[in-house]
């Protein structure tokens, strides 16, 4: 009798559970969520659907330049480079290094992504907004609807992309391979998330700690995506482009947070030339 794949699946089964106990325990230590950020003001509480132009501007700006965008994007356009793509897939489904099997990277990635959407929730549950119940509920209810838009907004754009590009999957099962959702909804909460814990009131070494706990949970649900046969790398590292872009553009513009710390894109003609550069007011 074979007792080692089921051996297996147990152990993968009781990792996942201590992840989902691990994000419960985050909620209920962090579930309060009272008082008011540094300017007086809760989370979620200037949320609005009319930021604005120059808040719009400046948040897409922000958003195409951090590496969580540029860096994904950048490697997908180099696997296209010969038969690197289809190589590093096949490589990824034959070995199965980081899950063990197909069927297993499929289920993880569908734990991991619950995961990090439920780390997102956390966070945006224990970010401070106010003391009095109704001003707190009001303001979480905008605050999450913001999220909530991005995650809206990341799914019809990445099922626009789908209907164009109509590349089969690498398992020929249809031709929605590219990009993938999965990694873009991952990025999604990874990037709401770690945006949420900078209201919490918690070390710069914790903070940092958590911000990675998301983005690997992100990087996992995408990868395991690879070895379950179900996307092409350059497909998990786009649709991680897509997903963070959208959601980070969408949390900078729409939840009215105190953005005096953004990058500015700055352009100054002068008589001969023209000087781009980038503000950081801190």
């Amino acid at each position: 009798m074979d007792l080692g794949r089921p051996a297996r699946k147990l152990c993968t089964a009781c990792y996942m559970s201590r992840i989902y106990a691990f994000v419960a325990l985050f909620v209920m230590g962090l579930l309060s969520g009272c008082g008011t950020l540094s300017n007086g003001r809760g989370w979620g509480q200037d949320a609005t659907p009319f930021p604005g132009w120059h808040r719009i501007h400046n948040a897409a700006i922000k958003a195409a330049i951090e590496p969580g965008t540029w860096i994904p994007a950048a490697a997908a356009a180099v696997l296209q480079i010969g038969d690197f793509d289809e190589n590093l897939s096949d490589w990824a489904v034959d070995h199965t290094p980081i899950f063990g099997s197909q069927d297993r990277a499929k289920r993880t990635s569908e734990c991991l992504l619950g995961a990090a959407g439920v780390g997102y929730l956390a966070t945006a549950l224990a970010a401070p907004s106010g003391e009095d119940r109704k001003q707190w509920s009001a303001a979480k209810l905008k605050g999450i609807t913001v999220g909530a838009a991005a995650l809206s907004l990341n799914l019809g754009v990445t099922e626009i992309l789908k209907d164009g590009a109509h590349r089969t999957r690498p398992d020929a099962s249809n031709e929605e391979s590219f990009p993938s959702h999965h990694a873009s909804s991952a990025a999604v909460f990874a990037t709401l998330a770690s945006r949420n814990l900078q209201s919490l009131a918690i070390s710069h070494r914790a903070r940092n700690l958590l911000q990675l706990g998301f983005t690997t949970l992100a990087a996992g649900s995408a990868w395991a995506r690879v070895e379950g046969k179900r996307h092409y790398p350059s497909d998990v590292l786009a649709g991680y482009a897509i997903g963070h872009f959208l959601s980070a553009f969408a949390n900078d513009a729409f939840l009215g947070l105190d953005n005096s710390h953004d990058l500015v894109l700055i352009i100054e003609p002068s008589r001969n030339s023209l000087i781009v550069g980038l503000r950081w007011v801190y």
